[in-house]
């Protein structure tokens, strides 16, 4: 290392991981990841130039949303390699450290606190699971009110009609929520622990479809043909709702720590 280097920070590990489990594996810079190791824990870095990889020039570049998300899916790339060698503890995206030794006194500090978050996440994986609305399936059940009838007045008759729309409306949407709400209490009793989530926008998922409902769970690898199951029942006994079930991911929502 250089003092133009800096000691980039993807994942917390186990010592079953060494430098050998990652020789094919490259960082956000293109260069070898490898396992510093302390207190019996194992810290997967990269070296980085500060000239690109520094608080400023990063600063400048998260501003750049293409090289942000090129960035993101080559840190994720390699947290999600180190998850298949062992349970691990990601870290957000850009913790840096001016070198190893560094990274060893974190390791050493804060070894209770990496220790019980691995031992969660051991023989565990992360799984998405998204729903989607039909409107016009989840107004069949819909009672409507009845048309204005009489000798109203046409203002009053638009009124009136418009009145009956926005209620059909809430009720859909009133029994979308319900459905989300069932929907997360029975998954939640398949996983260890789970997570609803704002739902996303259209123009991230790059779908026109309704989400109602945007869950993360924390699932046992044993029981994750159980769990994928219950996804396929539940979409199945729910007309208007269309379930997609993601993963394994790395265990960031459960495990994601600051560095």
């Amino acid at each position: 290392m250089t003092a133009d280097d800096g000691v980039w920070l993807y994942s917390i590990t186990t010592d079953s991981v060494d430098d050998a489990q990652l020789a094919e594996v490259t960082g956000v810079a293109g260069e070898p990841v490898r396992a510093v190791a302390s207190a019996g824990l194992v810290a997967v870095v990269g070296t980085v130039s500060l000239s690109e990889f520094g608080q400023e020039p990063l600063q400048r570049k998260l501003e750049d949303l293409d090289w942000l998300a090129a960035t993101a899916r080559a840190h994720d790339a390699v947290v999600a390699a180190v998850t298949r060698r062992g349970p691990t503890v990601p870290l957000r995206l850009a913790t840096l450290y001016l070198d190893d030794d560094r990274v060893r006194v974190l390791l050493t500090e804060r070894r209770e606190e990496f220790g019980a978050t691995l031992r969660r996440v051991t023989g565990r994986s992360e799984w998405g699971v998204k729903g989607y609305g039909d409107a016009k399936i989840l107004s069949q059940d819909v009672k409507e009110e009845p048309s204005p009838t009489g000798a109203a007045g046409k203002g009053t008759a638009y009124l009136l009609r418009r009145r009956a729309e926005l209620s059909a409306q809430q009720d859909v949407e009133r029994k979308a929520a319900d459905h989300a709400g069932e929907i997360h209490a029975a998954l939640l009793e398949q996983a260890v622990d789970g997570l609803r989530r704002q739902v996303t926008d259209p123009v991230l998922t790059g779908k026109r479809a309704w989400m109602i409902f945007n869950g993360t769970y924390l699932v046992d690898n044993d029981r994750i043909e159980g769990f994928a199951a219950l996804v396929t029942a539940l979409d199945t006994e729910r007309p208007g709702i269309t379930l997609e079930l993601t993963g394994p991911w790395p265990p960031y929502s459960f495990a994601g720590i600051d560095g």
